[in-house]
C-alpha cells in the first residue's frame, strides 16, 4: 500500500519542503511535592537561615538537660500534609415500637406461664374441660388450639439459650485458666496487704508513702509533737527511766498468723520447714473431744498467702508429728494418733498419700509422738545423700522406715522400763516382775547427734532420757534420770554438741552433758507443764520454751535464774509448739486454737566462738 500511495505522489510533491510546528499541551499534575531545599540566592534565604540557627540552638540547649528525652515524640514535627478520604456518607435512621402494659406483664411471666401453656396443648384441639361461652364457643376454642404450639415454640427457644449460658458459664469457672488468673491476683492481693510485715520477716526496708501536707499542717504537727514530749517527759518523772539492762534484751513482736476456718478447733501438734524452700511451712493438727480421736490435718502454708493453705491433707485421725525429706523436699511425712505413717507428694493437690503403712504388719500400736528423716552421710550432697525416716511410738518402738513399693519399717530398740532406785528395805519380800505390755515404756521424743548420726536421745513417758546407738551390740549407751515425768522434748546444742536439753511435764527444764548423768542446771519459772523446747540456731547459749500460757527466752550468758524474756503470745488458747525460722529473725508459735503466730525476735545476741568455748569450759553450773 505504501509502494502504492509513493507511486501516486509525482517527483515534484516528493521535493518539496513540508513544515511541521509543534505547540506544548497542557500540564496535568498527579503529585505536587515542593522541595525542602532552597537557593543560597533566593530572596527567601536569610529568612530560613534565621529559623535553622534558632533551630541548631534549641536542639544544644536541650542536650544534657534532666527534662529532655531523645524520642520520636518529642522531635519538631515537619510540614503537614493534606489527606482526603472518600467514604460512603453513614446513614442514620430512627424506630420505635409501641409497647402496651400487658405486653410487658407477659414478657415477665413467660417463665412461670410455660407448663400450662404444655397442658393445653396436650388437650385436643376443639375440646375444653371447662364450657364454652355461651354464642362464642367456636370462635375461642380454634384460635387457641393453633396458638398454643406457637407459643411453646417461641418459649423453648429462650429456655435452650439459657441452658447453654449455663453451661458456658460454668465451663469458664472450671477451666485452668481462670484458675491460675486468680491464683495471681490473690497472690498479688496478699502482697499489697502483708507487705510491710514480710520486709520486716526480710529485715528489708518498710517503705512508707510520704504524706504531702501544707507549712501550716506541719507546723501544727511539730507543736503538737513537742506537746506530748513534754508530757511524757512529766508523766515519766525523774525515776522512770529505763535501766540499760532492760533496754538491751530481746523483745517479740507479732507480724501475722497462720490461721483459717479448716484450723479452728484443732490443736497444733507440730511443726516443720522445707530444706528447699524455707518458706514453705508444714504444720500437723489434731483434735481431742471427750477422750475420742477426731480427724486431723496436715497443712503446708506459704509466705504467699498467709490466710489460707497451699496443701491441705485431710487425715482420718489426729496428725501428731510432721518433717520434710531434705534430700526429697516434695516428701513430707505425717505421723499420726492411731500409730499410721503416711507419706505426701506436696506436689500433687490430691488428698491421698503416696504411701501409708495401714498394710504393714510392723505398723505402731500406740501414736507416733515424732518422726524425722535423717541424714545417713551428711558430707553427701545431690543424689549421693541417703536418709532415713526414724519414729518413736507410744508403744515403746524406735523404727527405721523403708520406701520401696510400699511403707514398711523394721525395730531400732525397744525402749523398756527400768526398775526404781529404791534399796530394799529388810524383810522386804521381792516383787514380781511386771507383764510383757507393761514392761515397754512408751517413747515420746528423740533427737539425734548434730556430729554422729548413730547416736540419739530417746524421752520416755516415765521421766527417763536414754543415750542410744543405732549400731554396735550395746544400744543403751547411758541413762539420764532427773525428770518426775514424761519428757515432752530432747535437744541437742547445736554449737556445743556434748550439751543437750530437756522438758517435761514435771514443769522444768534440764541442762545436762554427754558425760555426766545428772543435770547441770535446772530451770523453773512458773508451774505448768513445758511442752516444747528449741535451741536458737545462732548462739549457743539461748533457747527457747513453751508451757502452758507463755514462751520464753533464756540466755545463760545473762542469767541461769530468770528468762530475759517471758511473754504471753496466746491470749485465747495454750501453747503447743514453737520452732525457730530458717531465714529469718522470726519465731513460730503454736497453740490449741489452731494458729501458728509469727513473731519477730528483735535484738537477740549473738556470741563468738571464744566467749563459746570459754563458757563451755567452766560448766555454767559452776558459776553461782
Amino acid at each position: 500500500q505504501e509502494q502504492q500511495e509513493r507511486a501516486a505522489l509525482s517527483e515534484a510533491q516528493l521535493e518539496r519542503r513540508v513544515e511541521l510546528l509543534l505547540a506544548e499541551s497542557d500540564t496535568l499534575r498527579l503529585l505536587d511535592r515542593p522541595p525542602a531545599l532552597l537557593s543560597a540566592e533566593a530572596p527567601e534565604a536569610p529568612a530560613v537561615l534565621e529559623r535553622n540557627k534558632i533551630y541548631a540552638e534549641i536542639c544544644e540547649a536541650k542536650i544534657g538537660s534532666e527534662y529532655f528525652e531523645e524520642k520520636i515524640v518529642q522531635t519538631i514535627s515537619g510540614a503537614a500534609k493534606t489527606k482526603e478520604v472518600q467514604c460512603e456518607a453513614i446513614t442514620m435512621a430512627e424506630k420505635g415500637v409501641m409497647v402496651t402494659p400487658w405486653d410487658l406483664d407477659n414478657a415477665l411471666d413467660a417463665p412461670g406461664t410455660e407448663p400450662a401453656e404444655t397442658e393445653e396443648a396436650k388437650s385436643p384441639a376443639g375440646k375444653s374441660n371447662s364450657p364454652p361461652a355461651e354464642g362464642h364457643g367456636q370462635a375461642v376454642a380454634g384460635p387457641s388450639a393453633t396458638a398454643s404450639p406457637i407459643t411453646l415454640a417461641e418459649s423453648a427457644a429462650p429456655a435452650r439459650s439459657h441452658q447453654e449460658k449455663e453451661c458456658h458459664s460454668e465451663a469458664i469457672l472450671t477451666s485452668a485458666k481462670l484458675q491460675q488468673d486468680l491464683v495471681v491476683m490473690e497472690r498479688i492481693l496478699m502482697e499489697n496487704i502483708f507487705q510491710p510485715k514480710l520486709a520486716v520477716y526480710r529485715q528489708i526496708p518498710v517503705l512508707i508513702e510520704p504524706v504531702v501536707a501544707s507549712d501550716t499542717e506541719a507546723e501544727e504537727g511539730e507543736e503538737d509533737e513537742e506537746e506530748e514530749d513534754e508530757e511524757e517527759k512529766q508523766e515519766e518523772g525523774p525515776g522512770a527511766e529505763q535501766s540499760p539492762a532492760e533496754g538491751a534484751g530481746p523483745r517479740l513482736e507479732q507480724l501475722w498468723a497462720y490461721r483459717c476456718d479448716l484450723t479452728r478447733g484443732h490443736s497444733v501438734s507440730s511443726m516443720a520447714c522445707n530444706r528447699a524452700n524455707p518458706d514453705l511451712l508444714a504444720v500437723g493438727y489434731r483434735e481431742f473431744v471427750s477422750q475420742d480421736q477426731k480427724r486431723g490435718l496436715a497443712c503446708c502454708w506459704s509466705l504467699k498467702n498467709p490466710m489460707w493453705p497451699e496443701r491441705v491433707f485431710c487425715c482420718e485421725h489426729g496428725v501428731t508429728a510432721v518433717d520434710f525429706s531434705p534430700g526429697s523436699p516434695h516428701l513430707l511425712a505425717v505421723g499420726m494418733a492411731d500409730g499410721r505413717v503416711a507419706i505426701y507428694d506436696v506436689r500433687s493437690r490430691r488428698d491421698a498419700a503416696l504411701l501409708d503403712s495401714s498394710a504393714s504388719l510392723n505398723k505402731h500400736k500406740g501414736p507416733v509422738w515424732q518422726l524425722r528423716w535423717v541424714e545417713q552421710d551428711r558430707g553427701a550432697t545431690g543424689g549421693d545423700r541417703k536418709e532415713r525416716l526414724m519414729c518413736i511410738s507410744g508403744d515403746g518402738r524406735m523404727t527405721q522406715w523403708f520406701i520401696q513399693q510400699r511403707l514398711d519399717c523394721f525395730d531400732v530398740m525397744k525402749i523398756k522400763r527400768t526398775e526404781s532406785g529404791k534399796k530394799k528395805l529388810p524383810g522386804e519380800r521381792e516383787k514380781k516382775s511386771e507383764g510383757p505390755i507393761s514392761q515397754e515404756a512408751a517413747g515420746m521424743c528423740f533427737d539425734f547427734h548434730p556430729e554422729d548420726p548413730d547416736v540419739f536421745l530417746a524421752g520416755t513417758e516415765e521421766g527417763h532420757i536414754y543415750c542410744c546407738s543405732c549400731s554396735g551390740q550395746e544400744q543403751i549407751l547411758g541413762t539420764y534420770r532427773g525428770h518426775k515425768g514424761p519428757v515432752y522434748k530432747v535437744a541437742w546444742n547445736p554449737s556445743s554438741t556434748d550439751m543437750f536439753l530437756s522438758c517435761s511435764a514435771d514443769w522444768s527444764i534440764l541442762l545436762w552433758r554427754r558425760g555426766s548423768h545428772t543435770p547441770l542446771l535446772t530451770f523453773t519459772s512458773v508451774t505448768a507443764f513445758v511442752h516444747d523446747i528449741k535451741w536458737a540456731p545462732k548462739s549457743a547459749f539461748i533457747f527457747a520454751a513453751v508451757n502452758e500460757k507463755r514462751v520464753e527466752i533464756w540466755d545463760l550468758s545473762v542469767s541461769i535464774f530468770q528468762p530475759v524474756l517471758s511473754c504471753a503470745a496466746s491470749p485465747e488458747g495454750n501453747l503447743s509448739s514453737l520452732l525457730f525460722a530458717r531465714n529469718a529473725e522470726c519465731l513460730l508459735l503454736g497453740d490449741s486454737c489452731g494458729q501458728v503466730g509469727v513473731w519477730q525476735l528483735h535484738s537477740l545476741p549473738v556470741p563468738s566462738p571464744e566467749q563459746v568455748w570459754l563458757c563451755w569450759q567452766g560448766t555454767p553450773g559452776e558459776h553461782p
